[in-house]
């Protein structure tokens, strides 16, 4: 998992983020694996069984590795125990699932291509039920027929074919271009129409990649200020 800020949404204002730390490739992918390990067994990997993962025959090696993540924050190291690794800035509650957030599409596909991610939030498992997606902050005024606005933090779910519903928006790659499109059914196939402006089929066949429903949405609601009296009736 990249190891980036973490806010946890279950129904509370999530903390404000923070800077993350640079991981290398190989930092990152170890973080991951001591978070999936943790998940599956409740303790931490030993260095030997972290070694063995990545296919790194020295413990001084691991151990390096260990110290750096310790060094950048990610972890908190105690030489003492064998397994003596603690993950900081993580919620590890098994009834929330942590997603990388992005703030746009651009970045999001920048992230997920290279399996990195700045930021990331915990949401709620019935929020986002499912592995593979990812938070995003809306754009503009362009989603706002489907009442979204310019700052939502928006779920990215994976969906399967045969489960898309006429209307609903998705995030789509069609020809190189990562965008949000509503998707039309035609019989057993869809087509993608483009959200906003002149509302553009786009026939991409076989060059669509979508990669995934806009599922749920977070909003932090601004309390509104008192403009006059309140008549009571």
């Amino acid at each position: 998992m990249p190891s980036g800020s973490e806010s946890v949404i279950t129904g509370h204002r999530p903390p404000a983020p923070r800077t993350a730390p640079a991981l290398t490739d190989l930092e990152q992918r170890i973080l991951d694996y001591m978070v999936a390990y943790l998940r599956t067994h409740t303790y931490q990997p030993s260095i030997r069984e972290i070694g063995h993962h990545f296919g790194i025959r020295s413990t001084k090696t691991v151990s390096e590795l260990l110290q750096s993540l310790a060094d950048k924050g990610v972890v908190e190291r105690d030489p003492s125990r064998s397994r003596g690794i603690r993950i900081l800035g993580l919620d590890l509650n098994a009834r929330t699932v942590s997603m990388p957030c992005y703030r746009d599409l651009a970045e999001a596909v920048a992230g997920l291509r290279g399996g990195r991610a700045e930021q990331r939030v915990c949401l709620d498992r019935k929020l986002a039920n499912r592995g593979g997606g990812f938070a995003v902050r809306a754009p503009g005024a362009r989603l706002a027929a489907a009442g979204i606005s310019e700052g939502d933090l928006l779920v990215i779910q994976p969906v399967r074919a045969e489960e898309f519903a006429d209307g609903e928006i998705v995030v789509a790659r069609v020809r190189g271009v990562t965008d949000y499109y509503q998707v039309e059914k035609r019989g057993t196939g869809v087509r993608l129409r483009t959200v906003g402006g002149d509302r553009r089929v786009v026939d991409g066949t076989g060059q669509q990649v979508i990669l995934g429903r806009v599922a749920g949405l977070y909003r932090h609601v601004t309390p509104l200020s008192f403009t006059g009296p309140t008549t009571a009736h």
